[in-house]
């Protein structure tokens, strides 16, 4: 599958990405990028996001890194192991902005590292790493996804 292919499907059938607000963009292989701009809902107290928030994103921004290099192998990936540091509070009205990496492809194994920057200065707000499994994509992945 081509990863332009999966960006359209996967906004079609990623509803979690939908109910956080995030929105995405695949440019490439490996080549994925996140944006979540902070309403009340993601707020744990008064002007502070909730660090679920940061961490759903981060899953998201590692994972699709990672899917959308292994669709190009018609495979799929889980995830493994996830890794978040946060180092800055998101406050109420910003705009996160999320990047990652591919840092190791093996035959099954993926390991991706990802960073959420606050859009308005560059300050970096949360450093992530995870790890996934690569499997091929069978008969009933296909049929699922063609039929979304």
């Amino acid at each position: 599958m081509d990863p332009h292919a999966l960006e359209k499907l996967f906004k079609k059938i990623n509803r979690f990405d939908a109910l956080m607000g995030f929105e995405f963009e695949i440019s490439g292989p490996g080549l994925a990028t996140y944006r979540l701009k902070l309403e009340e809902k993601h707020m744990s107290s008064p002007g502070f996001c909730h660090g679920a928030v940061l961490a759903a994103m981060m899953d998201a921004q590692l994972g699709l890194t990672a899917l959308s290099s292994a669709v190009t192998e018609d495979k799929l990936c889980s995830t493994v192991e996830l890794k978040t540091n946060f180092l800055q509070p998101a406050h109420l009205g910003d705009t996160i902005i999320g990047e990652g990496n591919i840092d190791y492809k093996g035959k099954t194994l993926v390991v991706v590292s990802a960073w959420l920057k606050r859009e308005s200065d560059g300050e970096l707000i949360s450093k992530g790493m995870g790890t996934f499994n690569m499997y091929p994509m069978g008969k009933k992945e296909i049929q699922q996804w063609s039929q979304a």
